[in-house]
């Protein structure tokens, strides 16, 4: 609060007051203390209790109204921004600060005396300016009774979350389950902002022709989204050999694309950068390139990856299927998942992936692909978690003998199925 703080996180000493051990196996469904895991039996071990909490909080509230009488102070909101009131000299001095300059941190800086060092105005975010309103008018036909729309707008990368307004105003106005597909259909050329296509729901297609920033598609829940370089673009329309290198070569799009995405689907034209996928949990998406930790945490869905990954792929996941071209194998975290050829069945559903984003994307390495299938889709490596395979293995025995699929799922991990394929 010294330094300006006026909202504060608590996480591990709470957790630790309902039990937690921290044996850090949260992501492998085995918390010896019933905490982070949907185990039957591992939950009965769970002795935690709400007043626990309550408990530490007080004891914490306690404390740090101690604090704030020493320092002369009645309330937090009093203490919030007083640097000045900070001793750092057993810091400074202090082995591990050596050679460290704090003063830019501890920098009280001159203002008149009336100004408070807290906040004392919400600040406005300007939604009234936001992208948005202008493709929620466009799509007042679709929005008032479901009439098709198509419209087209210039975007830069100071808008922000294009697409996230309109979809609240779709699932408003619709329900959770959206629209049908294409109902609402945008071209968007230029550079956006962070966290394109944002939660967009069932019936939005989003088309961005130019490159976005990190967080493509967060949270994205049943929309459509394709991202391609402008046509204009020197390395599109170069000749081969001019060195530029095609659109499989450049970067598209940022880090964290499909973050927390539960469905819907995105068509990558070009690469991405780190953390491709995490925690997707039901998205279906075509890219050719991505950086370190791709599918990260995946917990469902579908990624096909047409080009490069980097380092540390797969690491914590534990649903979903990856498809991998030309996969690097050193380059995957074996300690969930395991590396397998495609079956049939996956290998005609890549290619219909493969043709869906030539046809959205125009994509040269697709149409390569497609035009030399047979040889070629030997060269793709299924990835899949060893727990998932489990449950798609007992459904598979459910469905030949008989009974219902869900009697004979294994009762043990929070394993996602990609019920899309």
């Amino acid at each position: 609060a010294l330094l300006g703080a006026e909202e504060f996180g608590f996480a591990t000493a709470p957790l630790v007051t309902l039990g937690c051990v921290m044996m850090r196996v949260c992501h492998l469904d085995t918390c010896p203390a019933g905490i982070a895991t949907q185990n039957p039996v591992l939950r009965q071990r769970y002795r935690g209790s709400p007043d626990y909490v309550v408990a530490f909080f007080r004891l914490l509230a306690q404390e740090v109204r101690e604090y704030l009488a020493a320092l002369g102070f009645r309330t937090l909101g009093e203490a919030v921004g007083q640097v000045e009131l900070l001793d750092v000299r057993r810091a400074v001095d202090h082995w591990k600060a050596s050679g460290l300059d704090l003063a830019p941190l501890l920098h009280l800086p001159r203002v008149a005396g009336e100004t408070s060092r807290r906040q004392a105005t919400k600040q406005d975010h300007h939604l009234e300016r936001a992208l948005d309103n202008a493709l929620i008018a466009a799509a007042a036909p679709a929005l008032d009774d479901w009439t098709p729309v198509a419209a087209e707008f210039t975007v830069r990368n100071e808008h922000r979350s294009v697409g996230a307004m309109l979809g609240g105003e779709v699932v408003r106005r619709c329900g959770g389950d959206g629209l049908p597909p294409g109902t609402i259909d945008l071209t968007l050329r230029g550079t956006a902002g962070q966290s394109f296509g944002a939660f967009v729901p069932r019936g939005v297609t989003l088309r961005l022709l130019g490159d976005a920033n990190d967080y493509i598609g967060k949270g994205l829940s049943g929309g459509r989204l394709v991202l391609r370089p402008d046509e204009r673009a020197p390395f599109v329309a170069a000749a081969e050999g001019s060195g530029l290198g095609g659109a499989e070569d450049q970067i598209i799009g940022g880090n964290t694309a499909l973050y927390g995405a539960t469905s819907g689907e995105v068509f990558l034209r070009g690469r991405v950068g780190e953390r491709f996928a995490v925690r997707n949990s039901g998205a279906t998406a075509v890219v050719e390139g991505v950086g370190d930790h791709g599918c990260e945490y995946m917990t469902g869905g579908t990624v096909v990856v047409l080009g490069p990954t980097g380092r540390n792929f797969a690491a914590g996941m534990s649903g979903g299927m990856a498809y991998v071209f030309r996969l690097e194998t050193r380059l995957v975290n074996r300690e969930l998942v395991d590396l397998r050829p495609l079956t049939e069945t996956e290998l005609t559903r890549v290619r219909e992936l493969v043709q869906t984003h030539a046809a959205q994307t125009d994509s040269a390495v697709a149409r390569k692909l497609l035009a030399c299938w047979v040889e070629a889709s030997g060269e793709f490596t299924a990835i899949i978690p060893r727990d998932y395979q489990k449950v798609l293995d007992a459904i598979a025995l459910a469905e030949d003998a008989g009974p219902p699929v869900v009697a004979c799922l294994p009762r043990a991990g929070n394993v996602g199925v990609d019920h899309e394929g």
